[in-house]
């Protein structure tokens, strides 16, 4: 990999246009994209996408909603297929957290779990994922996304193992191919989850952006193979994974099938206290594209 001169779409002008312009754009009829900032772009396949160039709902053969309060005791209520929430517009996929009261369909006055015991939520959201529509093992996941601004925002692109529900978190592993808190505002973040001898295990790096990743779209991407993980940020490499970290044997998460996960919180263990006053909130992405090399078996969808 080349750090330093990206090839834009290799070396295009339609790239170097598509770069220069700041919101989501769209090339009806152009040839399948290639891979940005990659030494070989030819060395890769495009295997999935979502341009998100249509306007209406996110793409129900491509997205399934997490739905209500999910993880992190964080403030929003994910809604399902709400267009005030999740919605494709302009070329991009917006997904906005809002400011309001929504009720909470679970609600139980004495029940102790967190997710029930709220009458109703203050914020939504929504967390689009591809579990049960399309999963991978290995390839590249390249994001073109930009994040909200403002204190208490969480959004994120991440990857879970398919067989969450059977052996849950952290055992199904997690990929976190960008994560941004409104908080730390010159920041972006990835990380990776997993267990080994029974505990939660993790490996993490921070890089140190300027200007803000919210002042502007930017390339989230991670390079998965069968011995590593690489994390990128507009072309520059930040965090690497071994993938024999998280076990040598049939156990190790990393080498099984993913689903890719899009999704705004607010608050929660790590967003810290919401500013409501910068509502509503708007993480907008430009595409999704996975690709694989053409050295690798062909992608089969849900592996």
């Amino acid at each position: 990999m080349t750090e330093s001169v990206p090839r834009l779409l290799g070396g295009s002008a339609l790239g170097i246009l598509f770069m220069a312009l700041g919101g989501c754009v769209v090339f009806p009829g152009s040839p399948p994209p290639k891979p940005l900032f990659v030494e070989d772009p030819g060395e890769w396949n495009l295997v999935w996408s979502d341009e998100f160039d249509f306007d209406g709902s996110p793409d129900p053969s491509k997205w399934d909603y997490e739905v209500g309060f999910v993880r992190n005791k964080e403030a929003q209520y994910y809604a399902k297929d709400r267009r005030e929430n999740a919605r494709v517009e302009d070329g991009c996929l917006v997904i906005e957290g809002r400011v309001e009261k929504f009720p909470n369909p679970v609600y139980s006055p004495k029940s102790k779990n967190w997710r029930q015991k709220r009458k109703s939520a203050t914020h939504t959201s929504a967390s689009l994922i591809t579990l049960g529509k399309m999963s991978w093992k290995y390839g590249r996941i390249e994001i073109r996304a930009k994040v909200p601004a403002g204190k208490g925002v969480w959004p994120a692109i991440w990857m879970m193992g398919i067989n969450r529900p059977e052996v849950r978190w952290p055992g199904c592993g997690e990929v976190d191919i960008m994560e941004f808190v409104g908080k730390k505002p010159n920041e972006t973040h990835s990380n990776v989850h997993y267990q080994r001898a029974g505990k939660h295990r993790s490996k993490g790096a921070t890089l140190k952006t300027s200007p803000s990743p919210a002042d502007g779209f930017h390339i989230y991407a991670m390079e998965w193979s069968e011995n590593q993980m690489v994390f990128f940020y507009d072309g520059k490499k930040f965090h690497s994974f071994r993938l024999d970290d998280a076990g040598k044997g049939p156990e190790n998460p990393f080498r099984k099938p993913h689903y890719l996960i899009l999704n705004l919180a607010l608050g929660g263990s790590w967003g810290g206290r919401v500013d409501d006053s910068k509502a509503p909130w708007k993480f907008l992405v430009d595409y999704v594209r996975i690709y694989k090399r053409h050295s690798e078996r062909p992608n089969k969808g849900r592996e």
